[in-house]
Order: C-alpha cells, then structure tokens, then sequence
C-alpha cells in the first residue's frame, strides 16, 4: 500500500525521493527545505501540475502506486514546459476535480476565494464542465430513436397479428375445401389411371407457371426499388463538393500555436498583474522595498528600477497593464475563434469525403445488386415461358373434368406457399411483438439516464451546500471558532453568522477564513467523489493556525482520505502517522525557492 516518489528537478528540489503510507503523512521541516515543492511534484506525478525548476531543462517525477507506475518527464522549450508521459490522471474530469479538492495548498481556487470572500459557484461546479453532459444526453436521445423505432415496429406488429392470425385461419379452410372438391372431381372422371397421369402433370406445369409469375412480379418491383436507390445514391454523390484546400492543416497548426503564444503572454501579464494589485490592495508594499511616509504623500522606491515614485505613479502603471491584459483578452479570443472556425472546416471536409467513400461503396453493391436481380429476372421470364406452353400443351389432353381437377390442384398448391409465407410472417411478428416490454424497458431507463443528467447540475449544486453545512457542523464542534455557523446560499454566496446576526467575512480571522476554505473544498471532494479518482489529499500552506488548531484540522482531514501529505514546521505536534525528512534532499538555493 506504499507509495513510492522519485524526483528530479521539480520545483525546489533537485533530487529527491520518499514514501507514502496509509494515513497520516507530515512533510516535517524548515523553510527553504523543499516541503512544498515535494507537494509539487506529487500533483506533478498526478498531472495537476508541471513546475519544471527554475534554469534547468529537464525534470521527472517517477510514482509507484500500489494501482499502477506512472513516469512524468519534463522539458523546456522555447520558454514552454513540455509534459511526456502518462500521468496517474488521465481524463480531464478526473485533474479537474483532483486539483481543486485534492490539492488543497495556499493557492487552491477553494481556499483563495473563499479568503477574498468570493461567489463560490463557478469555481466548486467547475469539473461539471468537462462531463461532457450535453454530448452524453445527444448520445443517449439517438439510442432512444433507435429504440422507439423498434418499439413502433413491434407495436405495429402486435396490430397485423389478429389480422394474420385470421388470414392463416381462412387459408387453412380454404384447403380443406380445395382437398373436398379435388375428391369430388376425381369420383366423376372414373378415375382412369391414364387421367390421373395427365392431371397431375397438368396440375404441377400451372403451379410452376404461377410461382414463375409471382417470381417475374416480385424482382420487377426489386429492381424498380434498386434503381431509384441508385439513382438517389448517385445524385447525392454528384452534389457532393469536397474542399480540396491543402493549406487548412497548415493554417490550423499555425492558428493554434498564435493562439498558444497569445494565451502564455495573458498568463503572464495576469500573473504580474495580480501580484502588483495584491501588494497595493492590502497595502503591503514595505514588505518588498521602501516607503517613505510624508505629510504630502507617500512615495515609494519601485522595486525594479529602484527609482522613487507615488504611489498613484504606480496605481497608473498598473491600470496600464491591466489595458494590455484586456487587449490580450481580446487576441485570444479572435485567435479561438480562427482555431474553431478551422477545426469546422477541416470536419466538413472529413465529413464530406467519409460521405462520399461510403456512397461510392453501396452505389457499387447496389450495381451488384441490380445486375444480380436482371439475371435472375430472365432466368424467372424463361422459366415462366417453358411452364405456359407446358400447361397449353396439357390442357388440350384433358377433358373439363381433368381441367377442374388441375386447376384445383394447382390452387391447393398455390395456396399452401400462401399459407407457408403466413405462417413465417406470424412467427416473424410474434417475436418482434414480444419485444415490446423489453424495448419499453430500456426506453424508460435510457430517460432515467437522460433526467439523471439533466438533473446532475442541480443534484450537485444541493449536495454541495449539504456536504458544507454537514461539515461546518463537524468543525464547530472540534473548533472553538468565532462564529455560530455558515452556509452557501442557493447562489453559493458564504453567510456566516456570529451572535445570531449575518457577520462581515472581513470580520473573520484569517484561520476562521482558512478553516471555512477546507470546508468548502471537502464539500466539492465529496460532491464529486473525488476519492474514486485518487486517495490522496495534499495540504500545503495553512500558517495562520495554532499547532492545536493545526492538530485538530489534520486529525479531521485523515478520516476523509486513504493518504493524508501536509506540509509543517519541526516546531508543530503531530498526530501518529509517518514524517518525511526533507533534509536529504538536494534543494535549489534560498532565492530560487519558495518560502515552506
């Protein structure tokens, strides 16, 4: 039940490697020792991350779970990490839900909204975006076509059986009768050995005529219906009109890498962006240079030219740069647009030629078809030929009474094959026609199926807000917290209430605000299951709780997940589980790595 990790210049680390037991996992050590860059690398190996170090070119992450042995390797190219490999995700739906309730470190989408006290709507129903469950419930509505189809036929078929079962009824008198009358006619003619001969082939010659004419009269109708299907077959693929443009490849690849190279430089205008807006808003700008407070006003050495500004000076340089993202935004939309419109293009054109292979190959068959049908069809007009002049012939050597007994013959023969091609049509609609329950069956489940889908979105949204209250419940009895309780609303706002009254989420100390974000991300990792896709929880950057309070989050988490991996200082307690020791690893330099 280990898990066993190899690491290669991820994040901090430039070599490292641990083991992961069942339960409790403490990543025990200093700053600068590489604890979060270990939860990197393991949301690296499970394809949430790719954070290749800092100045090197390659890195890997080799993970051995007890389920199955995954490699990551990375490279930099052109200032873009490549990921190759398999990682232990492999759906998008799976690194979706992962990473936003499984990888619960400081940056979790969880945790930071719920510290800037943001609408939580968008960011915990996200994973539900890549359900695919409108191209699910297209699929399951063409099964259920297919499936009413059948059931109508089987309807139908339930209908035509009384009639049929009449026709078969009536068919089985009308030969007794016929065998009545055959009797009949054979004791009025003395029944001379010499008539009986004659009767008999003349009764065979007009049963072989009759069968040669309903043959003749079925392949006209066949061939008839065979040359209209070729006939619309071949229309259809005269009017088919394929875009032979070579260049669409090309200018899909060149419109997806603008695109690519549009998208990179709006990451990284965003990310300078809101690390600049951050220092200004909660006016943290002494934290990295120098502020000189005065009665006119504060200015404030920039810290990357060194050169002193006003702060205004640098709330303009911002709004400046919030302009270039807006354009970004802009060319990254037009760029989708031209990848969209291309793909449309280069499917049509798939389309059109998949279209076309396929009318080409039944225009073929139906030629066969219809060649095999016109040879058949002059073989039937001989055959019918040869048995008229016979039945001429024998006609002339019977006297009336032999004629009658021939013609009487020849429909009890007749009808017969009626009687054999009723019955084979019964038996046909009695089994389609007890079909009828299990298509009704199925249709009824595939629309249990299709509501179900329908109905995911809200299911999710109400499990969500029960699974958080569920949990705050949980909290307020292992926490002393400032405030009573807290739930979502139906919009997925955060109402907390304190002495009986709404309560300001700037009102919360900052370890309240982190223990509602643990909350609000467990309430989505059981909303969407997430421990059917990975057992593991990863929990980096929680600094703003006592060792006690840290104690009791940890304890709590532990029963949620098979594997629980968090990062403390030495200074912390820790419950019983295992501690990793970072100090053997070769970590990058106290510049090049994140603060632990």
């Amino acid at each position: 039940m280990t898990w066993k990790i190899e690491i290669e210049n991820i994040a901090g680390i430039y070599e490292g490697s641990a083991e992961l037991e069942p339960g409790l996992n403490a990543v025990k050590g200093s700053n600068w020792q590489g604890k979060s860059s270990f939860i990197e690398a393991i949301k690296t190996g499970l394809g949430t991350a790719a954070t290749l170090t800092e100045g090197k070119d390659h890195g890997s992450v080799y993970l051995q779970t007890p389920e199955k042995t995954v490699s990551v390797d990375l490279s930099r190219s052109n200032g873009v990490v490549d990921v190759d490999g398999t990682p232990y995700l492999e759906t998008e739906y799976d690194i979706a839900r992962t990473s936003l309730f499984a990888c619960l470190g400081e940056q979790n989408e969880i945790r930071r909204a719920v510290r800037e006290g943001k609408n939580l709507e968008e960011v915990l129903l996200r994973p539900l975006d890549f359900q695919n469950i409108d191209v699910q419930i297209a699929d399951l509505k063409s099964e259920r076509e297919g499936i009413d189809s059948e059931l109508a036929q089987a309807k139908e078929a339930r209908k035509r059986l009384p009639g049929l079962q009449e026709r078969v009824t009536q068919l089985e008198t009308e030969i007794e009768d016929l065998h009545d009358r055959r009797e009949e006619f054979s004791n009025a003619s003395g029944s001379e050995e010499q008539s009986t001969s004659v009767q008999s082939e003349l009764s065979q010659a007009q049963a072989n005529r009759s069968q040669a004419k309903s043959q003749l009269e079925r392949l006209d109708q066949t061939i008839e219906r065979v040359e209209n299907r070729l006939e619309d077959r071949r229309s259809e693929l005269e009017s088919i009109d394929i875009d032979e443009d070579d260049t669409v490849e090309s200018e899909l690849e060149d419109a997806r890498e603008k695109r690519q190279e549009v998208n990179r430089a709006l990451e990284m205008l965003q990310n300078v962006y809101s690390a600049n807006e951050l220092v200004l808003e909660e006016d943290h700008l002494d934290l990295i240079t120098t502020v000189n407070r005065e009665l006119s006003g504060d200015s404030v050495v920039c810290w990357t030219c060194d050169s002193t500004v006003s702060r205004s000076d640098l709330e303009n340089r911002l709004d400046a740069l919030g302009e270039k993202i807006t354009e970004k935004r802009a060319q990254l939309k037009t760029r989708r647009d031209q990848v969209e419109k291309l793909e449309a293009r280069r499917e049509e054109r798939a389309q059109a030629r998949r279209r076309k292979r396929d009318l080409e190959g039944e225009i073929e068959d139906l030629e066969e078809k219809l060649a095999d049908r016109k040879q058949s069809l002059e073989e039937a007009r001989d055959r019918f030929e040869s048995a008229d002049e016979r039945v001429e012939t024998l006609s002339e050597m019977v006297d009336e009474t032999v004629d009658a007994i021939a013609d009487v013959e020849s429909e009890i023969k007749y009808r017969k094959a009626e009687l054999k091609d009723a019955r084979t049509e019964l038996d046909e609609l009695e089994s389609r026609a007890d079909q009828i329950e299990t298509l009704e069956a199925e249709r009824e489940e595939i629309q249990r199926e299709i509501e179900e889908l329908r109905n995911r979105k809200q299911e999710i949204k109400q499990q969500a807000r029960d699974e958080f209250s569920d949990s705050i419940r949980e909290i307020s009895e292992r926490f002393e917290t400032g405030f009573e309780s807290a739930h979502l609303t139906g919009g997925f706002d955060l109402v907390v209430a304190r002495e009986g009254r709404e309560a300001n989420l700037e009102a919360l100390s900052e370890g309240e605000l982190e223990l509602i974000g643990f909350i609000a991300a467990l309430a989505g990792y059981e909303s969407f299951d997430v421990d059917e896709a990975v057992p593991i929880l990863l929990v980096d950057g929680v600094g703003s709780l006592a060792d006690e309070n840290l104690q009791t989050l940890v304890e709590y988490l532990d029963k949620r997940t098979e594997y629980l991996v968090f990062t403390t200082y030495p200074e912390h307690t820790t419950s019983d589980g295992r501690t990793i020791d970072p100090t053997s690893w070769s970590v990058a330099s106290r510049d090049a790595i994140d603060a632990d």
